[in-house]
């Protein structure tokens, strides 16, 4: 898959470091390429429910802002992703003291983009998937 543009990085940095949300959770960048996002997570008490399990509005977040930063680094300087359709399976209870996101963009359309996110509990440095969401994005025009 090919950015459409050369600062692709620099703008998925950017989609982290302005999304006061995001931010507030404690997601970190790991890593882009075009087309591919990885994001983790240092698990803290605040992000688990009641019974000691990650909490899935954790997850879920996780998944489709990560999603969203995949489609996003293929995007042109000018345009901007929002979701617009968001499926997710949870597939274990999500115990650990990280988490870790790979988003991968499936199909880059001109206005729909398809983005598939996997996310990894990981406990006493084994991974295990907990989670995967479908993201469907958007692809709109920046306002100025």
């Amino acid at each position: 898959m090919e950015p459409r543009n050369p600062e692709y990085a620099q703008q998925v940095a950017d989609l982290f470091r302005q999304a006061a949300f995001v931010m507030d959770v404690g997601y970190e960048l790991v890593g882009v390429t075009p087309g591919r996002v990885e994001t983790r997570l240092v698990v803290k008490p605040r992000h688990l429910q009641q019974d000691g399990v990650i909490h899935m509005g954790v997850q879920a977040t996780m998944a489709d802002h990560t999603g969203g930063a995949a489609g996003g680094s293929l995007i042109a300087a000018d345009q901007l992703v929002l979701t617009t359709g968001f499926t997710m399976n949870l597939l274990q209870a999500a115990v650990g003291e990280e988490l870790r996101c790979r988003a991968q963009v499936l199909r880059a359309g001109r206005t729909l983009s398809v983005v598939e996110s996997e996310v990894f509990a990981v406990a006493r440095g084994e991974e295990k998937l907990v989670s995967k969401a479908t993201v469907t994005l958007a692809v709109l025009p920046r306002k100025r």
